[in-house]
């Protein structure tokens, strides 16, 4: 070995001893020391240690103190492979965390030319602290805003607790949150703006007497943005302040950008003058681009427009990029979109083995910018590559995505899909499968529960996928949308994926205002497989659309054929009638569906009921005696093989054969004996797949009838796909049918909507179907939802569509309505729940006021608030008018509201009263009656002066006028007066005094003796004057009497109408005016009971009514005021003004709601149950009433505080729980023992109670249908004897409901459980949260919770 050089010439070699191989030093004796310059080594070896860097320090401290670290002791090689049995999240040891404080101090800033000049002995400001309360802080409870709420237990990251506040909804802006704001030091960031600028640092936290010692703090570089003021101000001072002028919120964006001096320096500029010269610039670019005088490539349109100005819904703005009206949702403006799409968006999140289309595309542009999306397209479009996209997005992003969708089984389809992709979360009612992960899939419901029970996973998530978004018009559970799309936070964006509905545009733009955010709409109408259709009628196919356009031809060809085949058989054909039947018909299939026919024995033998459940068609119903109805069986068995035999030789399977009833399934396809679609290697590929998938089953469940038949069917090709079902059975059905070996499906519309699996041929076997309440025609949603199954992408070019025509054939406007009608627009079905409210209450700042005026109910009418706010401030700023009145102290509304009041007992009083036979005989000759005033709104009191006759239809009477002064009297009753002597008056004539008239002229008592011909020589109007009054004498209709009078005075008609005679004149002048002087302006008028013989008491009620307005408006000085009229309308004029003030005022009020009353009327029924107290506040009763979703919350809770569950043992208390959540209508009486039957009708007692109680608060409820809808106990008994350990095979015998009934009512029967555990929690019962405990168990075993095939695999 070479010598090895070391300090102070100390020299020594190594060398190894023995066989072990020891080193040891060996000196050497010292040599003169070499030429350094020569003796250089040619490699120096590296030193022991490494020398430290500040990166090798900070990697250190990393991978020592900050990095997680697996327990060595659990993750040792000895035990890799082992699996745990139990959940990380429950068992985790999470350190106990300390309770909250109640207080907490902040520091409160201080703009620094705010600050006190009063400096410390430091020299520096110090701000000064605050205490602030805990719940300040976490009021809003939003991630976004500047309020942050507080990380609740680690247990309830995921479901959320019910003492845990909601997140603040998006676009809740105006909550009373927004008045209890802490200081800014508790949120604000302008601490770090203020030490940027070089200012004091605050190292002293509150509350301490010293912190960290930070050395002296610079300036950090930064330059100030001055650019010119966009508003141009009135006033030349004005103007040259602000031309170049500091805007306060740009300062907060702008001001803190950094700018490179150095290269500024070098080129000689200044940054200001940079700065002021590049905003010039960019104001010449806006304005030579507002004219369009420049050229821009297509890419830097497509980004002007979207980081520009924002078009209407119309695609429109004015200049200068503001809207005249913000619009929501944006449709316009994705040209150029799909064609530079890979410039747009260079690194994608994900890749696609195959060309995307245009709206997908333009759909993905927009969740890369961060836009809520609305992608409406036909089924099978590719909708589902947006979904995968915001997965993607949410991982790169390291946030969250959750993905519902309306039905459990699209949820496992969805998570099966998913797994291979992303890190995929399954959460639904009773299945929780890595709810830790970055992408969750779950049912609405459970959404809607972690938004109001405020769970922190809320935080994390980016985007909510809405899948099916069509189902909002769902009758029961499309509330459930509107609540979840309320309820989300401002941070979360929106995906919904729909169907193409007509109304897009305006969902959107509800969705948009009610989030405040804007709503990219995308989508397209054309189908990637175009569809034909086609009627099947006589073993032949006839095509009567294709490429949405309908052929008549076609129709007419099979009309045709019909026609002959009646001439020729001479009419009555069998079959069951596709289009509209007979209300027999109709109503026989109903009362069979009221009385279910289905034996507790013979539940499978299929064929037995088709003669009773689907007959001929029309009138054929009562057809003797069984041979009819095994003709029928022939005729449809032969149908059915007659068309697939068809489709078979077309090349037109797989076919999916759409049947309306679970029942009408199983007969369809037992019917199908003599038929064989599948090959041996398909038998055997199905032998295999059904032996893996129900080999997880125990003996008994593997020899179940269900199970046994479906696989016999199977192995011919044909499933059979329906609710009542086994989950496991309808797994493997769909399975197969998308690995195509299943040929013909038989099955429900749910297909349509729950699974993807695409088929050659889809078959109508009628366009009707019964809807729960009636039979009815197919909508055209509903058609064009399941015909979109035909036709499978990449497979077919065409898909066919076939409308099954038995002995009639539909017409043509009804085809033509279901096959190319416009789709069902989306509608709410939003309404009030306890449940709802009781969450809302519990929370101050959110108010049920506030969901109700965001539904999609109240859309329209919260839409035009602005437009009502902007009208009822014009109608506040009109200059009102004042009522000048000459008699003193106006009464003229007085008198108007009474006038008003009579005028609405007028039309009653004047059709009814005065027109019966009873009034009409009192009105003769010299009775005294009240008409109506033309002139003037005023009653005139007159006798009748002639009855009708044939001549005349009218009744001639004379009435007093008012006293008007002679220069007031209009010219033409001053023309009109006549007198037989003198002729007309002269305008502005007088009366003579009573001692200068003529002796004619006065009173006098005698009457003429002539008898009265009935003939009037006088012109009518008549007027004229008499006793110092002026009287007229007219024709009125008898509509235009007021009221008939009890009195009657004697009158001369010869000289009143046929001489003309001023004595008789005043003769009944006088008669008149004597009846007005006994302290009433009118007579007493007739007795409506004695007299007018009325006997309804409400029309006398009214009448007296009417009455006495006319007496108290004929004594108010009003009466017979000149100005009467004009200020009668002056009056009326300003009462439509306050009405319409009102009016306005109320329709932009809560009151005005729609559902304000129901919702005024539910919360007095939860304040006399005791669940909310007067002041509003949640009691443990509401609270309890809080964690019931899967039954009728007010029967569950009443049910639990009245101990109803504690005489019971734990099988017979979840038996009786199974009345909450079963949903068959009708089925077989269960036998129930004695305990049993007294709890049941003890539970039936109370929802009786309930129901009465909520018709006593006006809610329209009938108490026995609220209890028959919520309480259904056909289950009672086979829950019972599955909860003590009977074999699921013996308890399908005890009743008629099908087995996939059962299992989903067990299953939701277990979340029931779960749900009364906690209430037993909340209030404190240790008894019963052990018995649903034990209950919970007792039902939680075989086939009944068997995993999905989609969650586990095979």
């Amino acid at each position: 070995m070479n010598r090895i050089q070391v300090g102070h010439d100390a020299s020594f070699r190594v060398g190894f001893s023995g066989h072990s191989g020891h080193l040891r030093l060996e000196p050497l004796p010292p040599v003169e020391r070499p030429n350094p310059l020569s003796s250089l080594p040619d490699f120096i070896s590296p030193p022991a240690f490494a020398r430290e860097t500040p990166e090798t320090i900070k990697e250190y401290i990393e991978d020592t103190y900050l990095l997680p670290r697996l327990d060595p002791d659990e993750f040792s090689p000895e035990k890799v492979g082992r699996q745990w049995d139990f959940d990380w999240f429950d068992r985790a040891k999470v350190p106990l965390e300390p309770s909250l404080p109640r207080s907490v101090v902040v520091q409160k800033w201080e703009l620094p030319f705010r600050r006190s000049k009063k400096e410390s002995a430091s020299g520096k400001w110090e701000p000064i602290s605050e205490e602030v309360e805990v719940s300040d802080l976490m009021v809003g409870a939003q991630d976004t805003g500047p309020l942050p709420r507080m990380v609740g237990p680690a247990k309830d990251f995921i479901r959320g607790s019910i003492n845990n506040r909601p997140f603040r909804p998006g676009g809740l802006d105006d909550s009373q949150s927004l008045d209890r704001i802490p200081p800014l030091g508790a949120s604000n960031g302008e601490w770090v703006q203020e030490v940027l600028n070089g200012g004091p640092a605050l190292v002293v936290p509150p509350s301490f007497k010293q912190g960290l010692d930070l050395g002296d703090l610079k300036a950090y570089s930064h330059s100030w943005k001055v650019y010119k003021g966009q508003s141009a101000l009135k006033g030349k001072s004005e103007e040259k302040l602000n031309k170049l002028s500091i805007q306060f919120d740009d300062l907060l964006k702008k001001a803190w950008e950094e700018d490179d001096v150095a290269e500024s320096k070098e080129d000689g500029h200044s940054p200001e003058s940079d700065s002021i010269k590049l905003e010039v610039q960019l104001d010449e670019v806006e304005a030579s681009s507002n004219v369009g005088d420049l050229e821009s490539s297509v890419l830097d349109e497509i980004l002007s427009v979207e980081s520009g100005s924002k078009p209407g819904l119309d695609g429109t703005s004015d200049d200068g990029g503001r809207q005249k009206k913000e619009a929501w949702a944006v449709s316009g403006g994705n040209e150029g979109i799909a064609d530079h799409f890979h410039e747009l968006v260079p690194d994608m999140a994900l890749d696609f083995p195959f060309e995307l289309d245009t709206f997908q595309k333009e759909a993905i542009y927009y969740l890369e910018k961060g836009d809520s999306v609305f992608v409406a397209a036909h089924t099978s479009a590719g909708k589902t590559v947006v979904a995968e996209y915001a997965f993607a997005l949410a991982s790169k992003h390291c946030t969250r995505a959750v993905y519902t969708a309306p039905i459990k089984t699209i949820s496992n389809q969805k998570y099966r899909d998913f797994c291979g992709k992303f890190d995929v979360g399954l959460l639904t009612g009773d299945v929780s499968l890595r709810p830790e992960a970055s992408c969750l899939i779950m049912t609405t419901e459970i959404l809607r529960s972690m938004l109001y029970k405020g769970a922190d996973i809320i935080r994390d998530i980016e985007w909510v996928i809405f899948d099916e978004v069509h189902y909002v018009n769902d009758v029961e559970r499309g509330v459930v949308w509107e609540e979840v799309i309320i309820m989300l936070p401002r941070h979360i964006n929106i995906v919904l994926l729909s169907a193409t509905v007509p109304n897009t545009i305006e969902f959107a733009d509800w969705i948009g205002r009610t989030k405040q955010k804007q709503i990219r709409v995308t989508g397209t109408t054309k189908r990637p497989v175009p569809l034909e259709h086609c009627i099947f009628y006589s073993g032949e196919l006839y095509k009567i659309c294709e490429s949405e356009t309908f052929l008549p031809q076609g129709l007419k060809t099979a009309k045709d054929v019909h026609k002959k085949k009646n001439l020729s058989t001479g009419g009555g054909g069998s079959g069951t009638y596709s289009g509209p039947p007979s209300a027999a018909h109709d109503g026989a299939r109903a009362q069979r569906r009221e009385n279910p026919g289905r034996g507790k024995q013979n539940k499978y033998s299929g064929s037995q009921k088709v003669g009773n459940f689907y007959g001929t068609g029309g009138g054929n119903q009562n057809s003797s005696g069984s041979q009819s109805n095994w003709g029928s069986r022939r005729s449809e068995a032969s149908l059915w093989l007659l068309l697939i035999n068809k489709l078979s030789k077309k090349s037109l399977l797989p076919v999916v054969i759409f049947c309306f009833s679970k029942n009408r399934c199983d007969i369809s396809a037992d019917k199908m004996t003599g038929i064989d679609l599948t090959s041996s290697s398909e038998k055997h590929e199905i032998h295999v797949f059904c032996e893996k998938a129900f080999s997880r089953l125990k003996g008994s469940d593997r020899n179940l009838p269900q199970v046994i038949r479906v696989q016999s069917l199977l192995r011919r090709g044909i499933g059979v796909h329906h609710a009542g079902l086994l989950p496991i059975v309808k797994e493997v059905v769909e399975m197969l049918f998308c690995r195509g070996v299943v040929k013909v499906l038989f099955s429900t519309e749910t297909f349509a909507m729950g699974v993807n699996a695409p088929a050659r041929t889809v078959v109508f076997d009628s366009l009707r179907k019964f809807d729960g309440r009636e039979f009815r025609q197919l909508l055209p949603g509903e058609y064009t939802q399941m015909a979109g199954r035909a036709g499978r992408r990449g497979l077919d070019k065409i898909g066919t569509v076939v409308v099954m025509c038995r002995d009639e054939i539909p017409d043509e406007r009804d085809l033509k309505h279901v096959i190319v009608g416009s789709a069902t627009r989306l509608a709410s079905q939003f309404r009030l729940t306890y449940i709802m409210i009781l969450h809302l209450l519990r929370v101050e700042e959110l108010k049920v006021e506030d969901m109700l005026k965001r539904s999609f109910a109240e859309f329209h009418a919260q839409k035009k608030l602005p437009e009502k706010q902007q009208l009822l401030m014009r109608k506040l700023a009109q200059p009102t008018k004042t009522i000048e009145c000459i008699k003193g102290e106006p009464t003229i509304e007085e008198y108007y509201d009474m006038y008003t009041e009579a005028e609405q007992h007028s039309n009653q009083i004047l059709e009814t009263v005065m027109q019966s036979s009873a009034a009409q005989q009192f009105l003769t000759l010299g009775r005294v009656v009240v008409v109506k005033s033309q002139s003037v709104q005023d009653h005139l009191i007159g006798v009748v002066v002639k009855a009708p006759s044939a001549s005349s239809k009218q009744y001639i009477v004379l009435v007093l006028k008012p006293h008007l002064p002679s220069t007031l009297q209009t010219p033409s009753e001053s023309g009109n007066l006549q007198d037989k002597k003198s002729g007309a008056f002269p305008e502005g004539h007088f009366i003579l005094p009573k001692a200068k008239r003529a002796l004619e002229d006065d009173y006098y008592t005698s009457t003429t003796s002539r008898k009265a011909s009935g003939t009037v020589n006088i012109k009518l109007p008549y007027h004229g004057a008499a006793a110092g009054v002026s009287y007229e004498v007219r024709g009125i209709d008898n509509k235009e009497f007021l009221c008939i009078c009890i009195h009657k005075i004697k009158i001369d008609q010869v000289g009143l109408l046929e001489d003309a005679n001023n004595a008789a004149y005043s003769k009944t002048v006088q008669q008149l005016l004597g009846l007005k002087s006994k302290g009433h302006k009118y007579p007493p008028a007739l007795d409506p009971l004695k007299d007018l013989k009325l006997k309804d008491m409400t029309l006398v009620e009214t009448y007296y009514k009417w009455n006495s307005l006319l007496q108290k408006m004929a004594d108010n000085k009003c009466h017979e005021c000149v100005k009467l009229e004009e200020h009668i309308k002056l009056a009326k004029e300003l009462k439509r003004h306050k009405e319409e003030v009102n009016a306005l005022r109320f329709q932009m009020s809560d009151e005005a709601l729609q559902q304000m009353p129901d919702f005024q009327g539910r919360i007095d029924v939860l304040q006399e149950i005791g669940c909310i107290d007067a002041d509003l506040v949640v009691q443990i009763k509401g609270r309890v009433a809080c964690e019931m979703n899967s039954g009728e919350e007010l029967i569950c809770t009443e049910c639990l505080f009245e101990n109803q569950l504690d005489d019971l043992e734990p099988e017979e208390a979840v038996a009786l729980m199974s009345a909450l959540v079963f949903q068959q209508k009708n089925t077989s009486e269960p036998s129930l023992t004695p305990k049993l039957s007294q709890a049941k009708q003890r539970l039936y007692n109370t929802a009786i109670r309930l129901g009465e109680l909520q018709a006593q608060f006006k809610l329209q409820i009938s108490p026995e249908e609220y209890a028959q809808d919520n309480l259904k106990f056909g289950l009672v008994e086979v829950v019972y004897e599955w909860a003590k350990g009977t074999p699921f095979a013996d308890i399908c015998e005890l009743t008629d409901v099908p087995e996939g009934l059962i299992v989903r009512t067990i299953v939701r029967l277990d979340e029931t459980c779960r749900e009364f555990r906690n209430a037993a929690a909340i209030m404190g019962n240790s008894a019963l949260h052990k018995k649903m405990e034990a209950a919970s168990n007792a039902i939680k075993r075989d086939i009944v919770f068997a995993a999905s095939l989609y969650i586990t695999g095979l």
